[in-house]
């Protein structure tokens, strides 16, 4: 109970914390809701990546004394994003005062989008329009260390968070709504998939998918 309270407070304070910046800002709620989302992902894939680095540099094999750098290919087959130095997280939030901080972000998701298929043309690249002291702001907001303490799914939780707060002002902007966790949840109890293919027709965040597969997951345990 006492993890959950934490949670529940991380999950408040930093959106607390973002949606301030947003306030000082000139920025609308839909301009920036996704760059926020974006780095909040990247904050996600640079925490697995240093996880499953770690993993891999236990057993790496050395030749001449140096142990063999790890490759792309490593990450892939641990279903992990390799992220290269520019795209990193702590690279981010070390940038010097004098570097553009928009262009530098641009490039990381940029970079991160060459790492996967499936990524190519969406993450948002629009980082120059926030001033460099906001953007500064938030990646320090985002390096919570916090994060990495709790794993990758309290940050996939706190993404959700972010996403249902976001809605409801990108709602009033544009009609775009976003379908709570709990509906979401009781419509996949209410149809018990086991199998096939599954059909969102109204699919953002994918929180259908991601219910699918936790509702297929609980039954499949309790068969065994």
């Amino acid at each position: 109970m006492t993890e959950k309270i934490n949670i529940r407070k991380l999950e408040a304070d930093l959106w607390e914390s973002a949606d301030l910046l947003r306030a000082g800002s000139k920025l609308t709620s839909s301009q920036y809701c996704m760059p926020v989302l974006a780095l909040l992902f990247l904050r996600y894939a640079y925490s697995r990546f240093k996880m499953v680095e770690a993993e891999l540099l236990k057993n790496r094999p050395s030749r001449g004394g140096r142990v063999m750098p790890v490759e792309p290919s490593d990450f892939a087959a641990k279903s992990a994003l390799y992220l290269p130095r520019e795209a990193q997280f702590d690279y981010l939030v070390n940038l010097s005062d004098d570097q553009p901080l928009g262009e530098a972000v641009n490039r990381a998701m940029t970079l991160v989008e060459e790492q996967s298929e499936q990524l190519t043309g969406i993450l948002p690249k629009s980082y120059t329009m926030f001033s460099d002291e906001l953007l500064r702001e938030l990646l320090r907001i985002f390096n919570n260390k916090t994060l990495d303490e709790i794993g990758g799914d309290v940050i996939g939780r706190i993404y959700e968070y972010f996403l249902s707060k976001f809605a409801k002002a990108v709602a009033s902007d544009d009609g775009v709504f976003f379908t709570p966790k709990s509906l979401v949840k009781m419509l996949v109890n209410v149809l018990e998939p086991e199998q096939g293919v599954m059909l969102d027709p109204a699919c953002g965040s994918g929180g259908m998918f991601v219910q699918t597969k936790a509702c297929i997951a609980r039954r499949t345990c309790c068969k065994s």
